[in-house]
This record gives structure tokens, sequence and C-alpha cells, in this order.
């Protein structure tokens, strides 16, 4: 830890959003926190007993000049019934920048010190009240955009992963044992090869439940990260309109005249229960000038990176040679290809659009009426995801580190196995399964290191 290098230390952090509300918190947490608290806090009334995990109505009351900062309601809670496991004292005052610093300047006075990014659950997973993937499930909480997300960051909070990662790791432990024992003893004739069945429990209990949760990992980076979806065409074919008609607002301005939009507009919406990165681009043609060129770079850059395009064609014009070049940058892109302008009689050309364009997903639309909306947003889901979270089966998904974690546990498990087929060494068995085991501890935080805690732990704010 780069402040924190021991939990004896008491810390303070602001606990809720900076701005003007109604209730903003003070936490306090360590071996002070008691007397930090009673320190600055006098009771409205006559002094009474404190009681862990009761609230006390009162004031927080400056040292010295005895003024009175704030009315609040306090809590007092002993550990290890906390967040933390420590000593732990929540202060309720008023929101507001200046109440809530001036609070937390007296807290740091009085003997605490300023909590580093997530020092606090930090503590939490180093006093043994959660696991890794629990303490990384509280950002995912805080940070979920929509009730998928947030289904997904909860079952991770109640520990949903710990728990598959623990029977793996169980598994691994028994046929470690059995491979040990025949190691350590080989006058009592333990015959690891003799079994048949072994390999195939490891399969059954390891290698295919590792699969599972590497092939539920893209469900889980889209519900957690989002998609990136892009809105191409050329100039003038309704791009802005289909932005605004999706977000419900005048997001981007729409002119009769080809090539408004010049630079990359995005917004965020959710879209059955999907979180998307809505990017609503410039036209592309032939630049009119430096501005245009420079909006047309930025969208053929935004494509390269997007997870979708809405390909957007004039049903009420003519197949331009712009529209098919555009249709052959996207052709490695998962793509549905949009005729905008259905409240409008089509040109005749569009009679043999599917010959030109075979076996997409058309979908017929009015971005100015909103004619077609519901068909496309279908029609988006299912492009970009099939049914693969129609269902919500996947409960758990790993996110980027488990992913790596799973990828070299299975690794070392597939080697392990084929060693076992192929009789070999017991010796060479036994560390292939303590490799998997060191990997799978990793997940959950039985083998880490402070550079990885770091790492984790200072993409949290301050007051979690």
């Amino acid at each position: 830890m780069k402040v924190c290098e021991s939990l004896d230390d008491t810390i303070a952090a602001i606990a809720t959003p900076i701005g003007t509300g109604g209730v903003g918190i003070v936490k306090i947490s360590g071996p002070e926190a008691w007397a930090v608290g009673r320190h600055l806090f006098h009771f409205s009334g006559p002094q009474k007993t404190i009681q862990s995990h009761r609230l006390y109505h009162g004031h927080i009351i400056e040292p010295g000049t005895q003024r009175t900062v704030d009315e609040v309601l306090i809590t007092f809670m002993r550990g290890p019934a906390t967040y933390t496991r420590e000593d732990v004292v929540e202060i309720n005052c008023h929101s507001g920048l200046a109440v809530l610093a001036r609070i937390l300047e007296l807290v740091i006075r009085a003997g605490a010190r300023l909590a580093e990014p997530g020092e606090f659950t930090r503590r939490a997973f180093l006093n043994g009240r959660i696991d890794l993937t629990q303490a990384e499930a509280v950002l995912d909480v805080v940070s979920s955009k929509t009730n998928r997300s947030l289904h997904l960051a909860s079952e991770h909070l109640k520990g949903g992963l710990q728990s598959i990662i623990t029977a793996l790791r169980n598994h691994l432990l028994d046929t470690l044992a059995m491979v040990e024992a025949a190691i350590d003893f080989p006058e009592e004739d333990l015959e690891i090869f003799s079994d048949p069945d072994l390999a195939a429990r490891v399969r059954q209990h390891v290698e295919e439940p590792i699969r599972k949760l590497l092939d539920n990992y893209e469900d889980g980076r889209i519900l957690r990260e989002g998609l990136s979806v892009i809105i191409a065409g050329k100039p003038n074919v309704g791009k802005s309109s289909l932005l605004n008609n999706l977000l419900r607002s005048n997001r981007a301005l729409v002119t009769p005249i080809p090539g408004t939009t010049r630079d990359v507009i995005e917004e965020s919406l959710s879209l059955r229960g999907i979180p998307l990165r809505l990017v609503d681009t410039a036209g592309l043609r032939q630049p009119d000038g430096l501005v245009e060129e420079l909006g047309m770079e930025f969208t053929r850059e935004r494509l390269s990176q997007a997870d979708l395009v809405l390909f957007v064609l004039d049903r009420n014009d003519s197949l331009t040679s712009e529209d098919l070049q555009i249709y052959e940058d996207i052709d490695s892109k998962p793509r549905v290809v949009v005729l905008n302008k259905i409240d409008l009689d089509p040109h005749p050309d569009f009679a043999a659009i599917s010959e030109r364009f075979p076996a997409e997903t058309f979908v017929e639309i009015s971005a100015l009426h909103g004619d077609g909306m519901e068909q496309l947003k279908d029609a988006v889901f299912h492009t970009i995801l099939g049914r693969r979270l129609d269902t919500e089966t996947s409960v758990v998904a790993p996110n980027l580190r488990h992913k790596l974690c799973l990828e070299r546990t299975l690794a070392a498990v597939n080697r392990a196995l084929q060693l076992l087929d192929s009789q070999s060494s017991a010796e060479l068995i036994a560390l292939e399964i303590q490799e998997a085991l060191a990997h799978l501890g990793e997940i959950i935080g039985l083998t880490t290191t402070e550079d990885l805690l770091d790492q984790i732990f200072s993409k949290f704010c301050l007051g979690k």
C-alpha cells in the first residue's frame, strides 16, 4: 500500500458523493475510531452510554472554539460486526461540500488520516470479511449501469464466483492428495494410473467448469462495460434523427443540409438491460474542407473499435458508391442494415437491395416518426448477443483478471491430464496441479501481491 502500511492507522473519508443533498456521510475506521467520534460529537440531550450499532442525535462541535458545525446522526459500531471488521463510526450530516469537508478536517485533526482509494474495502479483504472477487464486486455494484449488470455484480458480492473457485480448488486438492500419497508412500502401491476415473473426474469437476466460466467472460464484459454501437452511413440518411429517437431527446442537430454532423457524438443508454455507448458519426463521403475531413477520420477510428454498426440507408434514395464503400469498410463488423424513411415512397433501386447485401439483418424504420424502433432494438440485441443472455443464465461471469487466471489454470490442468493419460511422472503431475491451485488462489486472493492489490483498489473512490 502506498500510504497504509499498517492496519493500526485510523482512517477517514467522505463516503457519499460530493454535492448538495439531504445527507452526507463521513466514515471513520480503525482502533481510534470511537475516540475520534466521541471527541467531536455532543449529544443533543443528557449524555448517554454509547451502545454499538445505535443511532444517536447530536452535533459536531469544533474543539477549542466550541462552535457547532452541524446537526448530525452518528453511529458507533464495534468490530468485528462492521464493514471493515474494525471499530467504525459513521457521521450522518447534511450534504454539501463545506460541511463535509469541515467535519472530515476535524476528524483528521483528532487523530485519523485520510483514507486511500478503496482502503475501507481493502481492509475488509485483509481482515477476512470478503474475498478478492467480492471486493471487486463492490466496485461493480457502485458502477452498475443496468439491472442486468447490477444482478451480476450482486451475485459476485454474495460470493457466487468465490464458491465456484473454492469448489474447483477442493477437487484439485483431493486429486493432489492422491498424487502426493502415491509419491510419498510408494510401498503402499497407491498407483494413481490404475484409477481410470481419476482423469475423468478432473475433466468433469475442474476442466469443464473452467471452460464454462471462460465462455461466460464475454457476457460479463458486455454487462459490465457495455457495447459500442456506431451509427454509420453517408450524409443525410437520418443518422442523427436515429440517435435522437433512440435517446428520446434532441441530442444531435438535425437539418436537411448534408454533413451537419462534423464530430463524433456519444451518449449512453440501456437496451433490454444491456448498457450501450451509442455513437453518431460524421457522414462518410468526399470531405468538403478540413473540419469535415477530421470528422471522418474520427468516424473511421471509432468504426474500427465498434462492437456493432447500425448501417443506415436512405430508402427514398438510390444506392450510391458511397453506400457500397461504407458497407465494404464495415464488412468485418457485426451489423444491422437500417432502411430509413419508410414514411416516404421507396426508390426503385431498393427492390433489389437484398441482392446487393446478402445474408444481412434488415430493419425498416422511420427515424423521424419512430416507426420500427422496437424491431430495431430487438435486432440490435439479438445480433450482438444472440440468445446468450435472453434467459439470464450467465449468473456468474469472470472479469478480465479472473479470465487470465482461469486460462493459466486451464493450461496447467490440461498439462496434468496429458501427463496422467500418458502415465508420466507423478511428481510432474503434482507440480502442474500445484500451479493450477496457485492461479485459482490468485482469483480469490489466497495468493496475491501488494502491486495487484494496489491496482485493484486504486480504482475505488476514497470513501469505499
